[in-house]
Formats: C-alpha cells, structure tokens, sequence
C-alpha cells in the first residue's frame, strides 16, 4: 500500500502500519486491542490505501505463554468441509482463521471435487496429508521458489516457523520393496503410488488420477490401480479408483501409470508393511502444519508477489523468534473495504513485527472467528455473504 490512513493511532495495529507504510496520518475512528484469553488479543483496523478503504482484523498469538498453543482447525475427514467458526467451537479453540486452498471446483467430467487441502496437514503431531504436485494446486500464482509442500506450523519446541515438508513413503511386500509417493492427497504425482487412510474420509479417490504434475487440466489416467490391505495383507485389487468409508484397520493403496503397473504383481494374500513420515530437515518435528505459499521471508517480501489484484486476503506470520504469531484477515469486495494485494498483504504482516509469512486462502474463504464467552463469533465480513466451509484452518487455543 503506497499511502495509509490509519483510523485511531492509539491502536498498537496502526502505529505498526504508520511506522513501516505511511507517512502521514488522519485521526478517525477504530478499535483497540482486546484480551481474547491470556496471551492472545485480537483487534481490528482500517486503514486508507490508494485504491480506497481497507478493514483488517489481527490476532496476535504469544507463544511464550505456555498455555497458548496453535493446532490445525480440520473437518472429520480430509475430504470434507466446515466452517472455521464451527470448527473452533467443536475443538474449543479460542480464535481461528480459515487455512489452505482446497479442491473446490472440477473439471474433469463425472469426477468430484474432494474438497481436500492442497498443502500438507499436520493436527496434535498426526501426519493427515501430504501435498499435491505443484502443478495441481489452486490459489493465485506462487512466488518463484514456492512449493505445495511449503506449510506455516508450530514445532514441539513450541515455536512456531514456515518451512517444506518431505514425505518419506516405503511399502515392504512379499513381492519387493516400493515407494509411497502420497498421503490422503486430491492428486498424485504422475507414476505415483498414495497411501489413503481412515483420515480421507468417504469421497472418491477418482480425483487423484487426473491431471498431471504440470497441468491441473489434463485428463484422467487411463492406467489406474487400487490395492486394498487389511491388517497388513492384501483382500483385493481392483482397477479403477474407489469410493467409501476406509475402516480403522484398512490402507488403500492407489497407484496411476507406472505406479498402477507395480501395484498389479500384489495378489490377495500377500503381507504388505506400509510406512510414511512428513518431516522438514534439520528442524524439530510438527505439533501442527498447514499449506499456503510464502510470501515474507527473512524480513523480506518474496520476488514477484502480485501487486494489482485486490481480494480478501488471509495470512499467518511469525516473528524471529518463533514466538509471536500474527493472523491476518483481510476484508474485500464491499463498498467498505476493497481488499488488497498478495504485496500488500506481506507487507502489512512485516509491519505488525512479522519475519516469515505465508499467504493462506482467500476470497469467499477469508475468516476470522474468535471466542465470546461460550460461543465462537465471526468477526469480519466474509465476501460470500456467510461463512464459506473450507478445508482447514489454524486454531489458537488456551489450557484453562
């Protein structure tokens, strides 16, 4: 934002933002920060930009406080949708923004959206999913160096960080060794083999066959196979993705193109031992992970961040030591706010004291819910006209 109005500066938001992005100020009306629950505030704001109004919302996270914690807002199933308000109702989070981008439109013919998550999922240290190829996902244009596999989380060392996930898959047969190349995923690399759990949920696995590791439109494999295994030994083979609740006790195994001709030499009967792990290198493991796409990194806005298109925006920044979390909840599409850019976005996180950051959905998705009393309340201006369900979101929650 090249010139901001900021409406009160008492507010601690707008003395952050008058600071790094506006020289001059105007006096006018806005609200200060609450107490939302011991070390964690919300606030909103509304500052004045070249292209007009723009309103936030802010919920700053101390980490320091060891009964503040984050962990990732999430449905019953991968495959599903709900709203980030019922969500931290459900799981007792005291404020929460909505997360990643998700499947939410098809078109390849006869084939449903999964409604799943592009990026990887992480909840109370359980791996729930792994990230589609780069060139499956939704959302704007990443910036270069930007990858599905990219996640904002909190660590068990308590601190929260951006960083790229790898998945380690191995499958031990009584026919060989393969890797697992995916997890619980809307889209499989090509040639790949994805392990799908109970966590997928009932949708159809169809999805994960389309398309390709550069072109989200390309059609459906035609060399499709599907392994089912209970208690670790092959029940049945089939050749085409399938559907359904996977029980507590069954992986499926879905391989496409070359991964579907290695699925083909298991038979009924053979023992099969499958194994994945989500980890970054050299860091401590993930309590919690979401996807997005980098936007500040090391103090500094990513090279060639979208600077003209205006929407509602969400984001999460951190600071250097890990310990302060910023969720940041853009208003757009009304008369009174007009949204901002992804540039604009990084920069207004960087100006609340952020040093990495990750852009998370936007549009109708944009939501920022927080606790009052017992009940959990919407606090902006979702562009749909009501809360949209969407795949995930990021919780901060309290012990009391």
């Amino acid at each position: 934002m090249n010139r901001h109005v900021c409406r009160r500066t008492v507010s601690a938001v707008c003395a952050a933002l008058a600071v790094t992005l506006a020289p001059v100020l105007a006096s006018s009306p806005a609200s200060a920060a609450e107490a939302v629950a011991p070390g964690v505030t919300y606030e909103s704001f509304t500052v004045t930009s070249a292209h007009g109004p723009v309103v936030g919302y802010l919920v700053r996270a101390d980490l320091r406080n060891p009964q503040v914690s984050l962990d990732l807002l999430h449905p019953a199933s991968v495959g599903a949708r709900e709203t980030v308000s019922g969500m931290a109702t459900a799981q007792h989070a005291v404020a929460g923004v909505n997360g990643d981008f998700f499947n939410i439109s098809e078109t390849h013919e006869g084939v449903p959206a999964t409604g799943s998550s592009v990026g990887p999922e992480i909840a109370e240290g359980r791996d729930l999913k792994f990230a589609v190829p780069d060139g499956q996902r939704f959302g704007p244009a990443m910036a270069p160096g930007d990858s599905t596999r990219d996640v904002f989380g909190m660590g068990v060392d308590h601190r929260a960080r951006l960083a790229t996930l790898e998945l380690a898959g191995t499958a031990h047969t009584s026919r060989g060794t393969f890797a697992v190349d995916g997890l619980n995923q809307y889209a499989l690399p090509v040639d790949g083999i994805g392990l799908y759990t109970h966590d997928w949920g009932t949708v159809s696995r169809a999805r994960a066959a389309c398309g390709t590791d550069t072109d989200r439109s390309a059609p459906c494999s035609a060399n499709t196979a599907e392994v089912v295994v209970r208690q670790g030994h092959v029940v049945s083979q089939s050749d085409t993705p399938g559907a359904g609740d996977i029980p507590a006790d069954t992986e499926v195994l879905l391989g496409r193109d070359g991964g579907a001709d290695t699925l083909r030499a298991l038979q009924p009967g053979d023992h099969v031992q499958i194994g994945t792990r989500m980890s970054a290198r050299a860091l401590p493991s993930f309590e919690f992970a979401v996807g997005g796409f980098r936007i500040l990194s090391g103090g500094q806005p990513l090279p060639k961040l979208d600077a003209a298109t205006l929407a509602p925006r969400t984001g999460a920044g951190v600071s250097a030591d890990g310990r302060t979390v910023y969720l940041l909840t853009i208003d757009g599409r009304t008369a009174g706010s007009t949204g901002a850019s992804v540039a604009e976005l990084a920069d207004m996180l960087r100006s609340f004291g952020a040093v990495d950051a990750m852009n998370l959905d936007g549009g109708g998705s944009s939501t920022v819910a927080v606790a009052e009393g017992s009940q959990v309340a919407v606090k902006n201006a979702p562009s749909d006209g009501a809360e949209r369900p969407v795949a995930n979101g990021i919780g901060v929650f309290t012990r009391r």
